[in-house]
């Protein structure tokens, strides 16, 4: 679709995610197994056929920068549009350097805008996991001579408190917006997914307006602009916390789910890694599951999503769980209603997510791991015979040595302790 340019907003910190996000921006999170969460809104701009790709990065940008590299397996390595990388930096006369909100991301990369000769222009999440056809979007924008048209979906009303809530009268025009209200008057929300008329951008940017949907989209309902919505009915899912993140994998392994990654009319491309097929030895017994390339299993798999390289033991059990890249269930070892980061090593015989007490919350995270799931996180090293309860917080290079107990009881955490530095280090470096 010539003429058109999709920023990708793929900033975020993505805190509510805890430890998966600790390390790497939230966009760059694996996801049912060979993804990424931020492919998606990737292959949705080639499956709607455009080419003219900006990704704004800030937060930990390494690992979302080798991903999508110069964009060959989306086809957008081109001479001419193709997708281009921007992060923040530091210049002359500008006083900041991060970013303040959505609205601030794409003012302090106007100079895009301004000599793209595109119009409109698409603003779009990076962190939201959806299949959506732009075009039918694109058109109604058009259609309607909108300033902005905001893409929206019915959420559950428990969840609207955390989204734009608006109102549509007969015309799909919005009426009424309020922004993360405590008390929503409905639950119609937007996706944070926007097609803007150039001119209606340019204008309305500001700096006083840092973010869209609580300072951009008010002024501009304010200042008499013609905002629409456009009701989107697709699949659309926001894994910003634990929960969310690990439900919304268990649910492609129903017999019909609602995400079709199998659809050969809408791929979701990736960057994948030549490794070899993945091998079900003869001790082996897997159920329900997507199982990828590289992965060695000799134990049993239950409902749950392995990445690439992971390999379980003879003996070992993983169930109910999510498992990145390249982690080793030991023999003997069982997993259970569990997220584990990449490169973790589960040890002979220890049990990660031990009882039946999903509701006592992890202490340093209560509000994040309160839903029986047990985060470990990368290059984490379990130790055998270790007993680790729900809603426990294994931190990033945990090694055993951090186990002061082979039993983490439900809600608890152990963190990498560095080693003491020796006196004479002490003293150089000032302690």
């Amino acid at each position: 679709m010539k003429h058109v340019t999709a920023i990708v907003l793929a900033g975020g910190e993505g805190e509510r995610l805890s430890i998966l996000s600790g390390v790497r921006a939230k966009p760059a999170v694996p996801f049912a197994g060979k993804y990424r969460i931020i492919d998606f809104t990737l292959s949705n701009c080639v499956n709607s056929d455009i080419d003219d790709v900006v990704v704004l990065t800030q937060y930990n940008p390494r690992s979302l920068n080798d991903h999508i590299g110069a964009g060959r397996p989306w086809d957008l390595d081109r001479s001419t549009g193709g997708v281009r990388m921007m992060q923040p930096y530091i210049a002359r006369n500008r006083a900041r350097e991060w970013y303040r909100g959505t609205a601030d991301a794409v003012l302090q990369n106007l100079q895009v805008i301004q000599e793209s000769p595109s119009d409109p222009i698409l603003i779009l999440a990076g962190d939201h996991i959806y299949k959506m056809d732009y075009g039918p979007f694109l058109a109604q924008h058009k259609r309607k001579r909108a300033d902005v048209t905001i893409a929206v979906k019915q959420v559950p009303l428990g969840e609207a408190h955390r989204f734009g809530i608006l109102a549509l009268d007969d015309n799909d025009q919005v009426v009424d917006w309020q922004e993360k209200p405590k008390q929503p008057k409905s639950d119609l929300a937007s996706l944070g997914i926007y097609v803007f008329s150039k001119r209606a951008l340019l204008r309305w940017l500001a700096e006083d307006r840092p973010d869209f949907g609580a300072n951009v989209i008010p002024a501009m309902l304010d200042g008499g602009a013609r905002v629409f919505g456009y009701r989107f009915d697709g699949y659309w899912q926001d894994v910003g916390t634990v929960d969310s993140y690990w439900r919304t994998q268990m649910e492609l392994l129903d017999d019909h789910p609602q995400l079709d990654l199998y659809d050969r009319s809408w791929v979701i491309h990736t960057r994948s890694e030549e490794r070899a097929p993945a091998r079900i030895g003869p001790t082996a017994s897997v159920h329900r599951s997507l199982i990828s390339h590289g992965c060695l299993i000799a134990g049993t798999v239950e409902r749950s999503v392995l990445s690439p390289g992971v390999r379980v033991d003879p003996g070992a059990i993983v169930r109910d769980s999510v498992i990145m890249f390249d982690c080793h269930i030991r023999a003997g070892a069982v997993v259970d209603r569990a997220i584990l980061d990449k490169y973790v090593q589960v040890g002979p015989n220890a049990v990660v997510g031990m009882g039946d007490d999903f509701t006592t919350p992890n202490k340093a995270e209560p509000t994040r791991l309160n839903t029986g799931i047990t985060l470990v996180g990368k290059r984490a090293v379990i130790p055998a015979g270790a007993r680790i309860g729900r809603n426990v917080r294994v931190g990033e290079d945990v090694r055993v040595s951090d186990f002061t107990s082979r039993t983490v009881k439900s809600g608890g955490s152990v963190e990498h302790r560095e080693a003491r530095p020796s006196p004479a280090k002490r003293v150089a470096a000032g302690a």
